[in-house]
């Protein structure tokens, strides 16, 4: 797969999996002031287009949005579990089994070749939800880290060789930290 620039329309992809660049369709989350990049149902269309789950708008309505934002809201909670080391709760499993039950859209492999995905969002919703739980119950989620960089949320899977990255992106919030780091050496 080609690689693919961080930022799309607008939206974060610095997780590694999709289900992490849904739970990042929130920023500023820790801080005073988070800002929702699901405000409308158009947002979410944008959202599903930039992740490559969708090659055109698939028209979600006010019920996939609010299926969209229990699912970010859980799929976050249950990776930071995951990060932390802690338990996931109950609720949060069982909505995300609840959302991966539900029928998802269809792969098809296309006249060029390349594997696509076909149905409406509540169905690429519950597609996605599949990769959260095969994420969260998998091998990788052992992998699954919070970014270091303040005020930074992100969660991504670490895929280096020592297991030991720390943020999110080295080209954001890792080439921040560093110069904040040679600022700090250059006064002291």
């Amino acid at each position: 797969m080609a690689t693919q620039a961080e930022i799309r329309d607008g939206f974060k992809f610095r997780g590694g999996h999709p289900a992490l660049d849904l739970a990042a369709t929130v920023s500023g989350r820790l801080g005073a002031t988070p800002r929702d990049h699901l405000a409308g149902p158009g947002d979410l269309d944008r959202w599903l287009v930039a992740s490559g789950l969708a090659e055109t708008a698939p028209g979600a309505g006010e019920l996939d949005l609010i299926l969209a934002r229990q699912l970010r809201e859980a799929l976050y909670r249950l990776a930071l579990a995951r990060a932390e080391g802690r338990e996931l709760t109950a609720d949060d499993r069982d909505l995300l089994n609840q959302i991966a039950s539900r029928p998802a859209a269809p792969a098809w492999l296309g006249e060029d070749g390349r594997a696509r995905l076909a149905g409406d969002a509540a169905g690429l919703l519950a597609l996605l939800a599949r990769e959260g739980v095969a994420l969260l119950g998998g091998e990788s989620a052992d992998r699954i880290r919070q970014c270091e960089g303040p005020p930074c949320a992100v969660l991504f899977v670490d895929t280096s060789r020592k297991g030991q990255r720390r943020w999110c992106s080295m080209s954001a919030c890792g080439n921040r930290a560093k110069a904040a780091g040679f600022r700090a050496r250059e006064k002291g």
